[in-house]
């Protein structure tokens, strides 16, 4: 496959709806060779939207467990895999990785050290391997869900950060970037689609059991996320690209 023109393709999608994004996306790639990247609410509306666009085939989901998170989040992969009639490609980290960080630093390093570290090890490895397998992935991230490091997210790029198949180049999909959150949870209602029961206990983005909260009146959704850390370095490390500098996480 001949690389594609970034610039151009940006300023097409740009213009689009998320439905049409994701509805060029399969006309630039196989469906087995793009996938979308499955944890929270916006990335289910993505399932939906593309199991509808590619009726009956099933399109490629994964999901990165990194064994700490919420018991409620697992009883949700299984029910969207229910719901949809998929199978979620899990993705699990190295467990010499994990047994040498624990054994070296204990099981909650990163209130100390920051979470780059343990992010690397339990999802950054594990989603490198992933993409490496893939030409294009698809993605729930928007634009207001950061205060400092996804307000510039565009609907389309080439990741800087990992690569494809065999090396290549690894085109990213972000459709849903220009939507707003209430947006968001507007079509989710509207169309009936599952979501994480941790949402309705005030957790709106969620994460890893131990570096997730609650948030309060007023925070911005990301404040229940690493609260003890800087607000605009809130990037695990699968985002990388989003940060102004160099980050571990």
């Amino acid at each position: 496959m001949a690389a594609l023109e970034v610039d151009s393709l940006t300023a097409e999608l740009a213009e689009l709806s998320p439905r049409r994004i994701l509805r060029r996306a399969f006309e630039l790639f196989e469906p087995e060779d793009i996938a979308i990247s499955f944890s929270g609410a916006e990335d289910v509306m993505l399932v939906d939207f593309v199991c509808e666009l590619l009726d009956p085939v099933k399109p490629r989901v994964f999901s990165l467990d990194t064994g700490r998170l919420h018991p409620e989040t697992y009883r949700f992969f299984a029910t969207v895999e229910e719901r949809y009639g998929l199978r979620i490609e899990y993705c699990f980290p190295e467990a010499e990785a994990v047994q040498t960080l624990v054994r070296k630093k204990g099981l909650f390093s990163f209130i100390e050290d920051g979470h780059g570290e343990c992010c690397g090890v339990r999802k950054v490895a594990p989603l490198r391997r992933q993409l490496s397998g893939l030409r294009a992935w698809i993605t729930g991230q928007r634009r207001d869900q950061s205060p400092g490091t996804r307000k510039g997210v565009p609907v389309f790029e080439l990741d800087g950060a990992f690569t494809g198949r065999g090396g290549g180049p690894l085109y990213k999909f972000n459709p849903l970037a220009a939507m707003t959150s209430t947006e968001v949870w507007d079509t989710i209602r509207a169309f009936e689609i599952p979501y994480n029961p941790l949402h309705a206990r005030g957790m709106v983005s969620i994460g890893c059991e131990p570096c997730t909260r609650a948030t309060l009146p007023g925070e911005h959704e990301r404040a229940g996320r690493w609260w003890w850390e800087e607000a605009t370095k809130k990037e695990c490390g699968l985002h990388v690209g989003n940060l102004d500098g160099p980050s571990e996480g």
